[in-house]
């Protein structure tokens, strides 16, 4: 029998819902362009769960665009979340070059971004 995979979820435990905690991972933390977005993390301690928020400005277009785009960010960083090396609070910036884009080109910006944070396992 195969090794069993974890089950991806995303849910509220793992979302960064406060403005103070998007404030710290900013200041606190790293920050990394590439591609379609702006990646902001703060390294956490080896018992908390990682953490995502997803930031898309009203520059990039309108309701259906940023929700699509979040959606994108969300996506990528679930199936990817136990590839991370440690756990982050990640905030992930949408760029207007986001519009558009297929998911695998949106997922292969987030790996990219990842790796050269040093955030990947793999």
């Amino acid at each position: 029998m195969a090794a069993e995979q974890p089950r991806l979820k995303f849910g509220r435990a793992m979302r960064i819902k406060q403005g103070r905690d998007f404030s710290r991972a900013r200041q606190e933390g790293q920050r990394l362009v590439h591609g379609c977005l702006i990646a902001n993390w703060r390294k956490l301690p080896a018992d908390s769960p990682h953490r995502l928020g997803v930031v898309t400005s009203g520059k990039i277009g309108n309701a259906v665009i940023r929700n699509r785009a979040r959606r994108l960010l969300r996506e990528a960083f679930r199936l990817h979340q136990f590839d991370l090396t440690q756990p982050v609070d990640l905030v992930l910036v949408a760029r207007a070059s986001i519009v558009g884009k297929a998911f695998a080109d949106v997922e292969k910006d987030f790996l990219t971004t990842v790796r050269k944070a040093g955030l990947l396992s793999k």
